[in-house]
């Protein structure tokens, strides 16, 4: 008779748990219950909870992170909720219209109607580049969100920006001009919990563009793929 090593009984056991906790559903649970119990066991307050048309599952957004229960909160799915029928990430657009974009530099050109967003160090050579392209877009809204991963100098630039009186005009004249911001970096920023966030997104390189309907497009992409991508926009 033939037995399972113990890795493939663990997959077994996680598949067939997996499988159990996400379509056996309890008859009286609701959004009000899954989210007092996805508090209880995350830890953390002011999760927001919704309960989503797919195999019985419940979106939790929190603290930036996305994450997917089933009713009874057995089991937490980290990971890209993709609909099979449009090929749409649920997971990474839902994260855009989550993001803290008060905490981002915000950039307005002409109307504004169209947004992106993007992870970008000071230091970064291909952010520089994208500083410069991004100047021949209009009718846009860009959140340029502080992420700087290379160095403690890009830290202090970072701090430097987010701390001048005019934080566009800070970035624009280091990012376009070389002109250092001349700010003291020690007011309160956001810079921490936008890194956390970054790595929760599993951001790992700069520039990171990001578009509405989930996207991204890393590194410096040029101005016409931008536009391009911004046009299948819904």
């Amino acid at each position: 008779m033939k037995t399972l090593t113990g890795v493939k009984m663990l997959k077994k056991i996680t598949y067939a748990a997996l499988a159990a906790a996400v379509f056996t559903q309890p008859v009286h649970a609701n959004e009000a219950d899954v989210k007092r119990a996805v508090e209880t066991r995350l830890g953390v307050q002011g999760a927001a909870v919704k309960k989503l048309p797919y195999a019985g599952l419940y979106e939790v957004v929190t603290e930036g992170q996305i994450l997917y229960t089933d009713e009874g909160v057995n089991i937490f799915i980290n990971g890209d909720l993709i609909d099979s029928k449009t090929a749409e990430n649920l997971t990474q657009k839902k994260l855009f219209s989550v993001l803290p974009f008060d905490h981002a530099v915000k950039i307005v050109r002409g109307n504004g109607k169209r947004v992106i967003a993007t992870f970008e160090d000071p230091n970064c050579g291909y952010c520089k580049r994208l500083a410069k392209d991004l100047q021949k877009m209009n009718d846009v809204t860009i959140y340029t969100f502080l992420y700087p991963v290379l160095s403690q100098d890009s830290l202090d630039k970072s701090r430097s920006i987010w701390c001048s009186t005019d934080r566009v005009k800070a970035w624009n004249d280091w990012m376009l001009n070389d002109v250092a911001p001349a700010a003291k970096g020690n007011c309160p920023t956001p810079i921490e919990k936008i890194m956390g966030l970054g790595a929760k997104m599993n951001i790992r390189g700069t520039p990171t563009i990001l578009l509405p309907n989930g996207m991204r497009m890393p590194g410096a992409v040029p101005v016409a793929e931008i536009e391009k991508a911004l046009a299948a926009v819904k």
